[in-house]
């Protein structure tokens, strides 16, 4: 697997999982769940002394006397017994003495394998990274400035490990790096502000690093081992995908080599569940940091995460609040005005002030409203023309507008970002902020660009940079990139945009000819669901079940009959779901006062055992009453908390939170899970008719809930949002009158 020739078309795809070989200062051996040798590296006869050639196949009882001469009989059965129970993080490293030498022993799992994992406990340290620690976090955490906080963490790391060169390097969102932070020997010339392209740390690779939060390659001028199998295994690699001694790709092992370094050691820096960057340590000579050290060092980035996260959210918090507070006030000023253009554009606080921008336009009831820096009429005029063809979705957003609208290239200076809501795309009304071109030049190691050479035989192959000389580049046409915090307050805005319009249309922005007519043409079709589709379909379901008692029916013919029955079925709760979707605009309301309490938890105790969700953990807060239909709030509080339990149950411990807070005229209920959460980019279609987000397409669902949902909350003149980031669970908020 490792001869395999990479071209500029796999490099992504690499299999570094798989590379068939292991660093060569340590040894392999994986057994299968009956502890027979399935694999084992080459290298075993120069660590493991007497043992039989024909290894394969034996059971690891067989060489335990060699692998551990002063180890209680069948020692490894029961860690392995004990790492299943406990984790293997609890095992992990076993001392062990193998004829002579001090060894740590690591087990880890690959499919249905363990893998054995040998290395020596000698380290080139010279100094006790344990005892050293927590005097090194200190020092780390001594300054609450992020900038400072990574300096600090450069210098410690070096003192602690010693290597040459100490880097703090951070990803940006299209997976290329720069160097935020670096502590080096006085010898050597700076790193610190050198960017490097994506392709020096591609995909897979980071994926990697998210799973293993140290890598360290001991020696690249080592030849690494190959890993030998059974016939029965050899078709399929072995995945070391958790293995401390994986061989490092060939590419990689180049690009090391033609940057001077001998020796390289990693620690993975974590924000919210994905990769923020590394700690990169560069030796120019071989380096080996043994297993205990390397998890003290793992300790570090996690205490650094961790800070880095604090930091982060702090400054996100403040930035929040801001937004929210802005919103608040905009959501106050459309009730209290006649105007909705007047409100937004005209006071104090603007939509300008949603966000982090520098102009901001309007475009309502046939008006253009223009705030702050803005492109020209014309400009505007033009641009409104290609966001009426092209842009489909409610919520748009870029920074890089010239380049998927060329004619924004002319006022890329006060509009090369670009931020569209839209409130109406059949009456092309908008709001629409802008972001400056943001000029920078970044300066990368190298060209990035020079990333192919020509082979003799013709073909094109990935050839790792030669030249590390300072290469500058200048980027231009693009804006600071909108912050989630900013698309959030956007949607929050457009919320209450729809919700004062609502309040505020009338009958002057609909017909009621208009209105009639189309609530003829719904009940049309309603008959036309539930006559000329139902009727066939129980007919279906009859028939398939006519033929089911059919004894000489095949076990696969019946399986089929059955799933059809199922299909049917489903297909009635989906035609149910849009008659009921369908009659919610036609019912009349007579508000009560509605005890929300006895409702929720009347549907907690049904979805608990409707889900079988005996683990589910359920905090009720408080529970205000309000003003409304108790069964069209029933049927809201039903979808939500279905939802709610539904898609948290793949988490190791599923929980919910219900409450409600008084405002001065609403109450505000919330529905917080910890569940699979939603793509930023598709919150602004959650609640359209039939959408589903990509992340549940394997839940079982119809994509209607939401939607009767959200028109009955309009129908009690209420409104409803949510909050979510993908993997960390939503929070779904109805605001309704007290």
């Amino acid at each position: 697997m490792q001869n395999q020739s990479i071209d500029l078309s796999n490099c992504d795809n690499e299999p570094i999982h798989i590379p068939g070989q292991i660093q060569s200062h340590g040894f392999l051996i994986a057994i299968d769940q009956n502890l027979n040798i399935t694999h084992h590296s080459e290298n075993i006869h120069d660590f493991l002394k007497g043992l039989p050639d024909d290894l394969l196949g034996r059971s690891i009882r067989e060489i335990e006397s060699v692998i551990g001469q002063n180890e209680p009989p069948d020692f490894i059965n029961q860690i392995i017994t004990f790492g299943k129970i406990n984790g293997f993080d609890q095992t992990n490293p076993f001392h062990t003495d193998i004829q002579g030498e001090s060894f740590y022993l690591v087990i880890s799992q690959s499919a249905t394998s363990y893998l054995l994992e040998f290395e020596p406990t000698l380290s080139d340290l010279k100094t006790d990274v344990q005892k050293m620690i927590g005097r090194s976090i200190s020092e780390m955490l001594a300054d609450k400035d992020i900038n400072n906080l990574l300096v600090n963490t450069a210098s410690q790391i070096k003192t602690v490990i010693g290597y040459d060169r100490v880097m703090i390097y951070r990803f940006a969102a299209d997976g290329h790096g720069e160097v935020v932070s670096e502590a080096k020997n006085d010898e050597l010339e700076p790193w610190l502000g050198l960017h490097y392209p994506a392709s020096d740390i591609p995909k897979q690779a980071r994926e990697l690093y998210k799973l293993n939060l140290t890598r360290l390659i001991a020696d690249v001028y080592t030849t690494p081992s190959k890993i030998v199998s059974t016939r029965q295994y050899s078709q399929q690699p072995l995945d070391l995908t958790h293995s401390q001694l994986r061989a490092v790709s060939p590419i990689h092992i180049e690009y090391l080599k033609n940057m001077g370094v001998h020796s390289s050691f990693s620690i993975s820096l974590m924000y919210k569940g994905e990769l923020w960057g590394l700690v990169a340590c560069h030796n120019y000579s071989p380096r080996f940091i043994d297993y205990k050290a390397r998890e003290s060092s793992k300790l570090i980035g996690q205490i650094l995460s961790s800070a880095l996260e604090f930091r982060q959210d702090e400054a996100n918090k403040h930035l929040q609040e801001r937004f929210t507070a802005n919103v608040d006030a905009l959501s106050k000023l459309m009730l209290k005005y006649n105007s909705i253009e007047e409100a937004l554009t005209e006071q104090n606080i603007t939509i300008i002030d949603a966000v982090d921008a520098r102009g901001a336009v309007l475009t309502y009831e046939g008006h253009t409203a223009k705030l702050g820096t803005t492109p020209d009429d014309d400009q505007i005029k033009q641009l409104l023309s290609w966001i009426k063809i092209n842009v489909t979705e409610t919520f748009y957003c870029t920074n890089e507008l010239p380049d998927v609208y060329p004619e924004a290239a002319a006022f890329k200076h006060v509009a090369s970002g670009v931020m569209v809501l839209t409130l109406s795309h059949e009456l092309s009304e908008y709001i629409i902020w802008f972001k400056p071109e943001h000029i920078e030049t970044i300066t990368w190691a190298g060209n990035p660009e020079k990333a192919a050479e020509v082979s003799a035989d013709g073909t094109m192959k990935i050839s790792p940079r030669k030249s590390f000389e300072a290469w500058s580049q200048q980027v231009s046409s693009k804006s600071q990139p909108w912050l989630d915090e900013e698309i959030k307050s956007a949607m929050r805005l457009k919320a209450e945009v729809s919700y004062a319009i609502n309040q505020k249309a009338g009958a002057i922005r609909m017909l009621n000819e208009r209105l009639k007519q189309a609530y003829e043409e719904l009940d049309t079709f309603s008959f036309t669901i539930s006559h000329d589709l139902k009727n066939p379909l129980s007919t279906i379901k009859g028939y398939a079940q006519m033929l089911t008692r059919d004894s000489s029916m095949q076990p696969r013919a019946l399986e089929t009959l059955n799933r059809i029955s199922n299909r049917v079925d489903k297909m009635n709760s989906m035609i149910n779901e849009v008659l009921d979707y369908s009659r919610i605009g036609r019912q009349d309301i007579v508000p009560v006062e509605v005890d929300l309490s006895t409702i929720i938890n009347e549907h907690i105790r049904d979805l608990k055992i409707g889900y079988n969700a005996d683990n589910l953990k359920v905090h009720i807060g408080k529970m205000p009453v309000v003003q409304g239909d108790p069964v069209m709030l029933s049927q809201v509080f039903a979808n939500l908390l279905s939802n709610a339990i539904k898609y948290s149950m793949e988490q190791p411990q599923p929980a919910i939170h219900i409450e409600g807070r008084e405002e001065e005229t609403e109450v505000i209920y919330s529905i917080k899970d910890n569940g699979v959460g939603i793509d930023i980019k598709q919150l602004p279609r959650i609640f359209e008719l039939f959408k589903r987000m990509d992340n549940v397409q394997h839940i079982e669902g119809s994509g209607v809930g939401l939607a009767i949902v959200k028109r009955i909350v309009e129908k009690h003149n209420g409104k409803i949002w949510v909050d979510s980031s993908l993997g960390k669970g939503s929070t779904f908020f109805v605001a309704l009158k007290k």
